[in-house]
């Protein structure tokens, strides 16, 4: 039998990181530690382009995510904008359980390290709530896509959605998992 990415990620949350949580912040039982819930990828869309482009893009969402995504639509007309009513504006998909695991393995693993002069993430990217969201430039740094045949470059926004009560808990448990945060400016 085979072990796959999710489930090495999965098998080292459960016995690596939930008992080094434990000890280190005191907690008395197992379902205090936080979790991650789900991960959302957003791509917005300009509306200004070919239909096809949009399937295109959205195609390019699917094998990253290994899900079809959910196209977000204008609710109301705005002439300044071009954009109709109706109109595709975004894509969105939300993974949750196995896929959601193996996608935070695949951007840490070989996502991130992919990306031109990257010296780590922002711990400070944080909601105040133990969510934690990062923007992406393009989508030619996941090794599913295929460079040749991309005809628009397409960045996106990645949140991950955690039970972590603050940010500090939450940015511990990121970094258990493998985040690779960069080390805190010095404020001037």
């Amino acid at each position: 039998m085979v072990k796959t990415m999710s489930a090495r990620l999965k098998e080292k949350y459960l016995k690596d990181v939930v008992p080094q949580l434990m000890d280190a912040r005191g907690y008395k039982n197992r379902m205090q530690t936080p979790r991650m819930v789900k991960i959302v990828i957003n791509m917005g869309i300009n509306s200004s382009v070919e239909k096809d482009l949009v399937k295109v893009l959205a195609n390019d969402l699917a094998l990253i995510t290994g899900q079809y995504p959910v196209l977000c639509k204008a609710r109301k007309s705005i002439a300044n904008f071009k954009l109709r009513q109706g109109m595709p504006v975004g894509a969105m998909v939300t993974l949750r359980g196995e896929r959601m695991f193996e996608f935070f393995d695949r951007l840490v693993n070989v996502v991130l390290p992919r990306m031109r002069d990257f010296r780590g993430l922002s711990s400070e990217a944080f909601d105040g709530r133990g969510n934690y969201a990062l923007g992406l430039r393009e989508q030619t740094v996941f090794p599913e896509i295929n460079i040749d045949h991309v005809k628009k470059t397409q960045g996106m926004d990645v949140v991950i959605v955690t039970t972590a009560a603050s940010d500090d808990e939450a940015r511990d448990l990121l970094r258990r998992l493998g985040m690779p945060f960069a080390a805190p400016r010095a404020k001037k």
